[in-house]
């Protein structure tokens, strides 16, 4: 397994970490045993970095991934696993409008008792990473939930401060990069979601801010194993994450993607691996994994070799400016 520094914060992650929502739920049944073991395979194989989030399961993704560190630390294991998780706004809508106001989606006394509960669920008395789970551009001007949470890293209960793009508009936390108000950010980028290569990414890297990049196999697709019968769970994400005519119309440009693999060694879900990688501002990359096989065969992918430059020239012309899934096709 590869290490990246995590921005400028002294801490090398591994390159491939463990994206921890399926394990919570919502991506269909499963089972806490799979969850296990498959938290423990990707230890096992180098993985150092594993982010999870309030809202997956209501805690039981972070409960899971407490029992895995108990059990490793019961059985001797000498390792520093960096654990990120999130915190979301009060209830109201997602992500927040313009006219929502921070104070009233991020009060203070709210923050405080939101994260004794995700120290509470993790097992421990001071987090690693907290991310806001959503922003909106219009609190840039005055950010006050990272005041609070400045204040509570002053305080010891917190590490490192980031936020968690809003998929519409990624671009906010630009400002935030700049002001110095995050140490990391959770970006989606991906072949489909190239937008943060145009700014995002690089001024990441001149603010030596974190990068975990989440959404590599855009939800299942980069990986090159749907087609257009494919059929999802009602408990499952990918049903309305796919819903009408979007599989379709993204299996159609999947292919389009593997015709340009024709005649090379990658395969689709490494290809899209090796593209968000390509990225040096880029520190980790948080596949969703629920089982040992994908903890095995993600984690594999770190000591594969890089795309060579022609693929990654190709790749750009598969940028897909779809957002919300405008309308047009």
């Amino acid at each position: 397994m590869k290490l990246r520094p995590f921005g400028k914060h002294g801490f090398n992650c591994s390159e491939i970490g463990f994206g921890a929502w399926a394990i919570g739920g919502a991506w269909g049944a499963q089972a806490d045993a799979d969850s296990l073991a498959a938290l423990h395979r990707a230890l096992d194989l180098g993985c150092n970095f594993i982010d999870t989030a309030a809202g997956y399961g209501n805690g039981r993704s972070e409960r899971l991934i407490a029992q895995v560190l108990r059990e490793r630390a019961a059985a001797g294991q000498k390792e520093k696993i960096f654990v990120a998780t999130k915190t979301p706004p009060t209830a109201g809508v997602w992500p927040p409008s313009p006219y929502c106001r921070a104070d009233e989606r991020y009060p203070e006394a709210y923050l405080r008792e939101n994260l004794a509960e995700r120290l509470a669920n993790l097992g421990t008395e001071r987090l690693d990473l907290l991310q806001l789970h959503t922003w909106t551009r219009s609190w840039n001007r005055n950010p006050t939930p990272f005041k609070v949470l400045r204040a509570l890293q002053r305080e010891g209960k917190i590490g490192l401060i980031g936020v968690s793009t809003p998929e519409h508009d990624q671009n906010s936390v630009i400002d935030l990069m700049r002001g110095g108000w995050v140490d990391a950010v959770q970006v989606i980028y991906n072949m489909f979601e190239q937008e943060p290569a145009a700014e995002l990414l690089d001024v990441a890297r001149e603010c030596g801010v974190g990068i975990i990049v989440r959404v590599a196999f855009d939800e299942g697709s980069l990986t090159g194993k749907f087609n257009v019968l494919t059929k999802f769970a009602h408990d499952d994400f990918r049903a309305s994450y796919f819903a009408g005519d979007r599989l379709a119309r993204t299996v159609v440009r999947v292919e389009r993607i593997r015709h340009d693999l024709a005649g090379s060694d990658f395969s689709i879900a490494l290809a899209a691996l090796k593209f968000v990688l390509a990225h040096p501002a880029v520190s980790t990359v948080i596949p969703g994994i629920r089982n040992i096989a994908q903890a095995e065969a993600n984690c594999a992918m770190s000591d594969l070799p890089d795309l060579p430059a022609e693929l990654l020239q190709k790749f750009q012309r598969h940028n897909w400016r779809r957002a919300f899934w405008y309308a047009g096709k």
